[in-house]
């Protein structure tokens, strides 16, 4: 298991948070970006961020294991920070020299850039990390079904979607074995210009691509082994069912999520 790769990864324990039902992690992620959306200060990430440190405590998952998934957005982090601390206009000016202008106001939105987006992160993970990929096919699929009226496939984009976040470390964890696989016989991705580092891509993707189709033909000949038909009269062993603790865990989201709009007005 390539344990820098967080997202679409399970990790199998037994927590509170393990046994909440997964439409509730679903609503709870998604109602969980909305009101960092409209945290509009440093007090509303803070508070988000106390919330989100008392639900990887109750996962019982590892914080050093639920972070090293940010090592691979670190460069779009800090790509996004030098963007807004350069870009964004104010009046409390630094020092400006040509386009390139730094006032205290693109600091302040590069650091709430940074927390959201780390925030947003380690969020999606924990909703993974603490899923199983089963229930989390039944909860996007419960989430899509009143679309299924209009005609749309919700079982099957709830399978697509899950097996899409399934693949995300397994791919990766292909790309770091070709990589070193072509290293091992001379290739160089680190020299040159840009030009030069994208041709030297040719001989990642080809292999990656070729992985990628045939591991999708087995999972299609696994799948048609099972006789899987989709939606067609299935049945599951286990029923969602809401009981006491989504109740309560709701509840503390809204108390949570109260109060981060209310930083809004600090």
């Amino acid at each position: 298991m390539n344990i820098n790769i967080t997202i679409g990864q399970f990790y199998p324990i037994d927590s509170k948070i393990h046994r909440l039902d997964p439409r509730v992690k679903l609503l709870a992620v998604f109602t969980y970006v909305i009101f960092l959306f409209m945290s509009t200060n440093m007090w509303g990430y803070i508070c988000g961020a106390i919330s989100l440190g008392i639900v990887i405590t109750m996962s019982n998952v590892p914080p050093k294991y639920m972070f090293k998934g940010l090592k691979n957005i670190l460069g779009i982090i800090l790509f996004t920070v030098v963007l807004n601390i350069f870009f964004v206009p104010g009046e409390n000016v630094i020092f400006s020299v040509g386009i390139i202008t730094l006032t205290m106001e693109g600091i302040y939105t590069a650091g709430k850039m940074a927390c959201r987006l780390i925030l947003l992160i380690v969020a999606s993970s924990i909703l993974t990390l603490t899923t199983s990929p089963i229930e989390l096919t039944d909860g996007i699929e419960y989430a899509l079904k009143p679309f299924k009226r209009l005609g749309v496939p919700s079982h099957e984009i709830a399978m697509m979607m899950t097996i899409a976040l399934r693949f995300i470390p397994t791919l990766m964890e292909e790309v770091d074995k070709i990589m070193k696989a072509q290293i091992a016989r001379g290739a160089d991705f680190d020299t040159g210009n840009i030009m030069q580092k994208a041709k030297s891509l040719i001989p990642l993707l080809v292999p990656l691509f070729i992985s990628s189709f045939r591991r999708a033909d087995e999972l299609a000949l696994a799948m048609e082994a099972r006789c899987y038909q989709g939606d067609v009269n299935r049945t599951r062993m286990k029923e969602l069912k809401l009981e006491q603790r989504d109740y309560v865990f709701l509840i503390c989201l809204l108390v949570a999520g109260s109060g981060i709009i209310l930083t809004r007005f600090i």
